[in-house]
């Protein structure tokens, strides 16, 4: 099971600490099932929103997150590293194409172990504020698994941490948590990759309805360096 001795403490202490400060806006926290795997596929705005999910979430959920984010020092890294590895998160080096399959295969481990794993479908946060082309893996893991798939809209979070911004500021932030999409005997009779293809632009699809973003048709790339 993923997560750390720490999360009930984080989940009691924490997490209620980080909502009375920020006070974010909530809505269908009801679509998210209480119990068995499924998938939280969010857009990307900040990396606040590893934050911002499991905070508010009905559930805990696990992230993948960069290997950086577990190494940091002075007082921001210790409390990064400390919040992810309270939350569970799962450390993947990101220029590393064996590691990331690897993490995959252990993101469908806690599916199969009945947990929520979250997801970012565009890859990487977008810098430009629109919503990116999303990546088949979200698909893949949703039909691997058998477990439905919770788009999530989130709006705001760029203001709480800036691209830049070493501080956290106190600004609105929306999480919207869409009806449950689940990829079944239709997509199971096509070709794989038309499947996952049409799954995962429908997740995508569902996200925009949610965040209001514009659309971007390509993939959103890592910037040099």
């Amino acid at each position: 099971m993923a997560g750390g001795p720490l999360y009930p403490i984080s989940r009691m202490t924490v997490a209620p600490l980080l909502r009375a400060v920020w006070r974010p806006h909530v809505e269908g926290r009801d679509n998210v099932p209480r119990e068995g795997g499924v998938l939280i596929a969010s857009n990307h705005l900040s990396f606040v929103d590893s934050v911002v999910i499991p905070m508010v979430a009905p559930r805990k959920v696990v992230f993948l997150a960069k290997a950086d984010y577990f190494t940091g020092t002075g007082p921001k890294g210790v409390a990064t590293r400390t919040w992810f590895n309270a939350m569970g998160m799962i450390p993947v080096e990101r220029d590393d194409s064996r590691a990331a399959v690897d993490s995959l295969d252990q993101a469908l481990g806690v599916l199969r172990d009945g947990e929520a794993f979250g997801i970012y479908p565009e890859g990487t946060r977008s810098r430009d504020g629109r919503l990116y082309r999303g990546r088949v893996g979200v698909a893949h893991l949703a039909m691997k698994a058998d477990v439905p798939v919770v788009p999530v809209g989130i709006i705001g979070t760029p203001a709480v941490m800036p691209i830049g911004s070493n501080r956290p500021r106190v600004a609105k932030v929306t999480v919207r948590f869409g009806e449950p999409l689940i990829f079944g005997e239709e997509f199971a009779a096509m070709p794989a990759g038309k499947a996952r293809r049409l799954a995962t632009d429908q997740i995508m699809d569902a996200i925009a309805a949610l965040s209001g973003q514009e659309r971007a048709s390509s993939y959103n790339e890592r910037p040099p360096g």
